[in-house]
């Protein structure tokens, strides 16, 4: 280890810089499969050089990287900031952008959201990793502070913290949901969903920076941010109020058809609020939009059964494959696989020998 150390506490070395990347993953790699192979014949040496990689890596020198050597003095997570930021496995689902924050606070729930985009297992190991490394520093989880965003039922998203850092944590709450303007005033377990959606949405956007919208009929031509375009923020909140109220005007009329085309339209709605890269299918993000999908195929089920030729299909797989269901589809060249859909934003439909094409966002494959 001796060599390394030396090569590390050079200043102004890519080398010295390539390495601290390198051990970093390798780090995350051995301690997820540490986890994951607890009866390994080589888990106590495994364990020993952990400890050998923490030690290289918490050295006074290399606390921080050179682009942010002040800020790390003043963060008691700069340990955790540097790992989530170098974990390949992250930057895959992530894309290469660092994090943002300055004080431990934002950093804890930045990181928490960026969770939210990726494949639920690796978010879990990555929860209980910033736990641990949270603790070493005095930190220790808190579920009293929660960040409350309106939705049809109770759910912790994300703990907070408490003692030497104090962050809040997230959650789904009923009860705000139900003090908020826009809920169904019927019965209707469907457009009770789609209230939800739409409450959860609105304050969901108040906090996370890092969404964009997709929605062909505001803008068709790229991926906008609402962050830096509030223009756009206020007009895809409009949009989906304005399909919400669609949607309950044709279930009030009963007519199915009409029912159906609302959902189709209010459900491009949803899955028009995006991260770039788009959030992995099986995150809690995508498991989250999948859940009006389901809704939605309910829809078109009752629609069948009323007598009409109904076909809906969520376009996903080789975009070669599909292209031909598809229209004013939209490319980016980072995340997922080159060459597949990254993800539907809205559904293909034939509706009594009429088609209607879908649209998605695909990978490049250059």
């Amino acid at each position: 280890m001796q060599h390394l150390r030396q090569l590390l506490e050079i200043e102004n070395s890519e080398l010295a810089k390539l390495l601290r990347f390198s051990l970093y993953g390798l780090e995350a790699t051995l301690d997820k499969a540490r986890t994951e192979l607890p009866l390994d014949p080589g888990a106590k040496v495994c364990d020993e050089v952990l400890q050998e990689l923490q030690s290289l890596l918490q050295s006074k020198e290399n606390s921080s990287f050179e682009d942010r050597e002040d800020e790390s003095d003043k963060l008691k997570l700069s340990r955790l900031q540097d790992a989530f930021d170098f974990d390949p496995e992250l930057t895959h689902y992530l894309g290469n952008s660092p994090l943002q924050s300055h004080t431990d606070s934002d950093l804890w729930n930045e990181i928490q959201r960026k969770l939210l985009r990726v494949p639920e297992e690796l978010a879990e190991s990555w929860r209980q990793r910033a736990l641990d490394l949270a603790q070493k520093v005095g930190a220790i989880e808190d579920n009293s502070d929660l960040y409350q965003l309106p939705f049809i039922r109770d759910e912790i998203i994300y703990p907070g913290l408490k003692g030497t850092v104090k962050a809040k944590g997230l959650c789904l709450s009923k009860q705000a949901f139900l003090k908020s303007e826009i809920t169904p005033n019927n019965e209707s377990g469907d457009l009770y969903l789609l209230a939800g959606f739409l409450n959860l949405y609105i304050k969901f956007i108040d906090i996370e920076p890092d969404l964009y919208h997709a929605l062909k009929s505001l803008f068709g031509f790229d991926v906008i941010s609402l962050h830096s375009k509030p223009e756009q923020r206020s007009q895809y909140i409009e949009a989906l109020s304005d399909r919400f109220l669609r949607t309950q005007k044709a279930e009030k009329n009963g007519d199915p058809l009409s029912t159906l085309r609302a959902w189709i339209d209010m459900d491009e709605a949803i899955h028009s609020l995006i991260f770039v890269p788009p959030a992995e299918r099986y995150s809690w993000w995508g498991k989250l939009q999948q859940e009006s999908r389901r809704i939605l195929k309910k829809i078109a089920d009752k629609t069948i059964n009323a007598g009409h030729d109904v076909r809906i299909r969520q376009l996903s797989g080789l975009y070669a494959d599909i292209c031909a269901l598809s229209k004013d589809d939209l490319q980016l060249d980072c995340g997922g696989v080159p060459g597949e859909v990254l993800t539907c934003l809205r559904v293909y439909a034939r509706i009594n020998q009429e088609e209607s094409p879908g649209r998605v966002i695909f990978r490049s494959s250059r």
